[in-house]
């Protein structure tokens, strides 16, 4: 796809200097780093309430995993927003 994108460029007369400009990108790195925590912990959620049908105890306990997925999802769309701007 970007062989095509970059023959595109170039047939409409693309400097060398916008092409450069183009091919740059961010690290992809912190999406998967977020990705990554994300989905440890949602395997790890997943087995802990397997093991234990109670999980969590309490409302406040509910409330504090709650948060924390948001936050983790929350920082895996933020990060895959930076990575692609």
């Amino acid at each position: 796809m970007s062989t095509i994108l970059a023959a595109a460029e170039h047939a409409a007369g693309a400097t060398s200097e916008e092409h450069a400009k183009a091919e740059e990108h961010k690290s992809e790195t912190p999406f998967f780093i977020a990705g990554a925590i994300l989905v440890a912990f949602a395997i790890l959620i997943s087995v802990v309430g397997f093991k234990k049908p109670d999980f969590p105890a309490t409302a406040g306990a509910a409330r504090g995993v709650m948060a924390v997925s948001v936050a983790l999802v929350a920082a895996a769309a933020f990060s895959i927003v930076y990575v692609s701007a």
